[in-house]
């Protein structure tokens, strides 16, 4: 009985602990970083705390971008961050182990304060479209995630003080909103230039080009509107589907 009264305190010790550290590191982070993400907003000229945030990265161009504004759009860019690391090649990431850093559309949906890799947020993957796209006995992985250090196997890192930023950025805005921000991965800049680098690297394989295509109306939309446009997956196909922003109405009316 002792043995186990002793283990058990010994159990609510390390999780006492833990807690007691995920909160330290947070609090950190908003005790010297607060107060340059105040000041990200003020130069892009939206206000903080923000209704909407949009994160889009780029393989190719190794760089995560940060969008925010009114819940109506159009967003303006607050931070650009450099990956400092980011494993795999350019196309979507079909399997466990394959060290690809996903493309395609997502949420960060989950927040680890305790991350070997200083602080973390999760990305949404797989998807509905990845899960459509398994191959029998051949598992999709996970725990795909936007973190600091500078290392990787399949996640964006963007070193700790980035990190810090949009670790913030994302934790309030979901508090604030209730909703898990988007984050659209891309191979690259889709525009036409980008497209027609990215098939002639992708040379005979028409999947890959097919697939790319396809993510190709969300980056354009974006670009035209600053409005994050609206995304869903063709449950027979695993297709994307991308249609424009609608606005939300607006009080009254």
């Amino acid at each position: 009985m002792k043995t186990s009264l002793a283990l058990v305190a010994g159990l609510l010790g390390t999780l006492l602990s833990l807690s007691a550290h995920a909160g330290d590191r947070v609090a950190t982070a908003r005790a010297s970083r607060m107060k340059d993400v105040t000041a990200l907003f003020a130069t892009a000229g939206t206000p903080w705390p923000t209704d909407q945030l949009y994160v889009r990265a780029f393989k190719h161009e190794q760089e995560l971008e940060v969008w925010a504004g009114p819940k109506d759009g159009p967003l303006v860019k607050v931070k650009t961050y450099p990956f400092c690391a980011a494993s795999g090649e350019l196309g979507p990431k079909r399997r466990e182990g394959d060290l690809q850093v996903p493309e395609g559309f997502y949420t960060l949906d989950l927040f680890n304060p305790v991350s070997n890799f200083h602080l973390s947020v999760r990305v949404s993957y797989p998807n509905a479209a990845d899960k459509h796209h398994q191959k029998p006995g051949v598992r999709l992985g996970g725990n795909i995630f936007v973190h600091g250090n500078c290392v990787s196997i399949g996640c964006i890192a963007i070193e700790d003080r980035p990190i810090e930023e949009l670790y913030l950025m994302a934790l309030d805005t979901r508090a604030r909103t209730k909703r898990d921000a988007p984050i659209h991965i891309f191979p690259r800049r889709l525009d036409a230039a980008g497209m027609a680098a990215l098939e002639k690297q992708a040379g005979a394989d028409a999947e890959r080009v097919s697939f790319w295509k396809s993510l190709q109306p969300a980056y354009t939309l974006f670009e035209e509107s600053r409005q994050v446009p609206r995304t869903s997956v063709v449950a027979k196909t695993g297709a994307y589907v991308v249609t424009p922003a609608t606005k939300a109405p607006r009080a009254g009316r």
